[in-house]
């Protein structure tokens, strides 16, 4: 019975996060953002650290295989290693936006905490080179990556589980949203 009531308010958690309204209007204009950018022959690019650069990777794939809007992470262990050893961990991101990104590509960026500094350097990076950044951040509100963000997802919670399931359901929901599966309609 003790494990019940954990587990009831462990889920109770991701029902306070999940839904709101902000999330609801967010989610509406993310999925207009990332259907201008597809429209206009840009690209989606994701990345982020550890679980969230897993949840980068399976956004960039569903969105172009499912959604079919052309979408890119940043995950090849040569690229990070190069790129961290030529230029420091902090900034290998922030390069690969140099050598990647196109002008109007969209930059979908995830920390639980928002204050990883090679995310947080590579928002900085986009915003120099005109791009639009999206972030997906928890733990504090005032993090540094949520200050950067054009567009901004944040979870009020500092439990890593919850912050990094949050985010990936909020973002495969955009998936959903943008093929309009008939499978979640009313």
């Amino acid at each position: 019975m003790k494990d019940n009531k954990w587990l009831y308010n462990y889920f109770e958690l991701y029902n306070k996060t999940l839904i709101n309204d902000e999330v609801i209007n967010n989610l509406t204009i993310l999925k207009k953002l990332i259907l201008k950018t597809s429209k206009d022959g840009y690209k989606i690019i994701f990345a982020g650290n550890g679980g969230s650069a897993a949840m980068s990777s399976h956004c960039a794939v569903d969105l172009t295989k499912n959604a079919k809007v052309k979408a890119i992470n940043f995950n090849e262990s040569d690229l990070i290693t190069c790129f961290a050893n030529d230029f420091g961990y902090e900034n290998w991101l922030a390069k690969a936006l140099d050598f990647y990104a196109n002008e109007s590509d969209l930059v979908v960026l995830i920390s639980s905490s928002g204050s990883s500094l090679n995310i947080v350097n590579a928002a900085k990076r986009a915003k120099e080179l005109g791009l639009k950044v999206v972030t997906f951040t928890g733990f504090e509100s005032s993090n540094k990556l949520k200050c950067i963000g054009d567009l901004n997802f944040w979870v009020n919670s500092k439990a890593y589980n919850i912050v990094e399931m949050t985010h990936h359901i909020w973002m495969l929901a955009i998936v959903d949203l943008i093929i309009g599966s008939a499978e979640y309609s009313a």
